[in-house]
C-alpha cells in the first residue's frame, strides 16, 4: 500500500504536495477528533474538540509529537471534560470547533456552549480567562439563543456556532443552528454584543429558511480581495459571492457542488464522487486565484486553480486520492484510514504551508505547497 495516501493528487496532473508531515499533538495527551486549525506565521492554534479543549504552540512543530504552550478550556492540562467537569465559566470550553487568530487576537467557537469567546491579549497561561463572550449575556450562562431550545433567535443570540472569521476589523460567525452568519462591523469589545448584519436571513429573529440560504453554515471565509465562501454543510455546497458585502443582501453568486439552489443530493446523488461533487463540505480556503475545498465526507480536498465562475464547476486536481471517484471508503480503508485522509474537516493556509484538521485520523497533517 502507498504509505503517503493523503499526499496524492489525481492521477496524470501534476502533484500539488511538495512535502508532508503528521503532527498528533502531546505524546502524553494527544488530539481527540481536531475540527480547528489556525495558523499565523510561526503559531499553531488547534481546536482539540473531542476533549474541549483548545492547544497553541508558539512555534509550528517540526516533530510528531510536541507540548503545547499553552491548553485553554480546562483548569487542569490534561483534563478532558465538558466545561472542565464544571459550570461553564470564563474558561471552559464544550466542543470548541473554529479558531482564528491574528497573531495578537485570538477568537474560539465555543459551539455546545453556544457562544463565541474572544482573548484581546493572545493567551499566554494555561486556562486563561476570556476577555469577552458572544452571544452569552455572562461567561455563565450558555443556553441555545440564551432562554433555551426552541427560542428564537436575535441580534445577539447564538445556537450551535462551528466558524469564525475576521480581517483583523470585522468579525463574521457561522451561526449554525440558526441557519445564518451574523456579521460586526467592529471587534467586539463588550459580552453580548449586538450584530450589525446577518447573511441568509431577511431578520435577526428569522430561523426558517428557503434553498438559496445557507443551511447549515459551518465556517466563513473572506479573501484578500473581498470574496466570501460560506460552507454550506447539509447541502452539501460551498456557497460563494464576489463581494462579501452583497451577501448580506442577495443569493450566493456561484454554488461549488451543485448545479443550482434547488440541488441538495450528496455527491449529486451520484453513488461515487466526481470531479464537480461534495459530500458533507465543512470548509473552503482561498489560496493565490483559486480556492481549497474541505469535501469532508470524500475524504479529500479538492482543488480550483481559479475562484469558479460557474456552478458545479470541476475542480482543477485534489488532494487525498488518486482518482476524483475515490470516496472515503474504499479498497485502501480496509486495514485501517490512518494511510490516507479521513474526515478532514478544517484547512487553513500560511503562505505555501497548509494545516489539516484531518479529524476522523485524530491528528494535524501538514502540506508544503508547490
Amino acid at each position: 500500500m502507498n504509505e503517503t495516501l493523503y499526499t496524492l493528487s489525481a492521477e496524470g496532473l501534476p502533484p500539488l504536495v511538495a512535502d508532508s508531515f503528521i503532527f498528533k499533538g502531546d505524546e502524553g495527551n494527544p488530539l481527540l477528533a481536531p475540527r480547528g486549525v489556525w495558523l499565523h506565521r510561526n503559531k499553531l492554534i488547534v481546536a482539540d474538540t473531542g476533549q474541549n479543549r483548545v492547544f497553541i504552540w508558539n512555534q509550528v512543530p517540526q516533530n510528531e509529537y510536541t507540548i503545547p504552550d499553552v491548553v485553554l478550556g480546562q483548569t487542569d492540562t490534561t483534563d478532558t471534560g465538558r466545561n472542565a467537569g464544571h459550570e461553564v465559566s470564563g474558561n471552559t470550553l464544550q466542543y470548541p470547533s473554529g479558531v482564528w487568530s491574528d497573531g495578537q487576537r485570538l477568537v474560539v467557537a465555543d459551539a455546545w456552549n453556544h457562544r463565541v469567546l474572544i482573548w484581546h491579549q493572545f493567551p499566554t497561561q494555561h486556562g486563561q480567562v476570556a476577555d469577552v463572550v458572544v452571544g452569552q449575556p455572562d461567561f455563565t450562562q450558555n443556553q441555545p439563543n440564551v432562554k433555551g431550545i426552541g427560542t428564537p433567535p436575535s441580534a445577539q443570540s447564538l445556537n450551535w456556532p462551528y466558524g469564525v472569521f475576521s480581517d483583523g476589523q470585522k468579525l463574521w460567525i457561522a451561526d449554525t443552528g440558526n441557519r445564518r452568519v451574523l456579521f460586526y462591523e467592529q471587534f467586539p469589545t463588550q459580552n453580548f454584543a449586538l450584530a450589525d448584519g446577518v447573511i441568509g436571513k431577511p431578520g435577526f429573529e428569522e430561523r426558517d429558511y428557503e434553498s438559496h440560504e445557507p443551511i447549515w453554515p459551518y465556517s466563513v471565509r473572506v479573501s484578500p480581495q473581498g470574496q466570501m465562501m460560506i460552507a454550506d454543510t447539509q447541502y452539501y455546497r460551498t456557497l460563494l459571492w464576489n463581494n462579501w458585502q452583497t451577501a448580506l443582501t442577495q443569493p450566493a453568486d456561484v454554488i461549488v457542488g451543485q448545479p443550482g439552489f434547488e440541488a441538495n443530493g450528496m455527491n449529486q446523488f451520484s453513488l461515487f464522487p466526481k470531479q464537480n461533487t461534495l459530500s458533507w463540505t465543512y470548509d473552503a480556503f482561498f489560496y493565490k486565484n483559486g480556492i481549497f475545498v474541505a469535501d469532508t465526507g470524500n475524504s479529500r480536498l479538492l482543488w480550483f486553480d481559479e475562484i469558479p465562475a460557474q456552478n458545479a464547476a470541476f475542480a482543477t486536481n485534489l488532494i487525498g486520492h488518486a482518482h476524483f471517484g475515490t470516496g472515503s471508503e474504499n479498497s485502501n480503508t480496509r486495514y485501517g484510514t490512518d494511510k490516507q485522509l479521513y474526515w478532514p474537516f478544517s484547512v487553513c493556509i500560511s503562505e505555501n504551508l497548509l494545516a489539516v484538521a484531518d479529524t476522523g485520523n485524530h491528528r494535524i497533517i501538514f502540506f508544503q505547497l508547490y
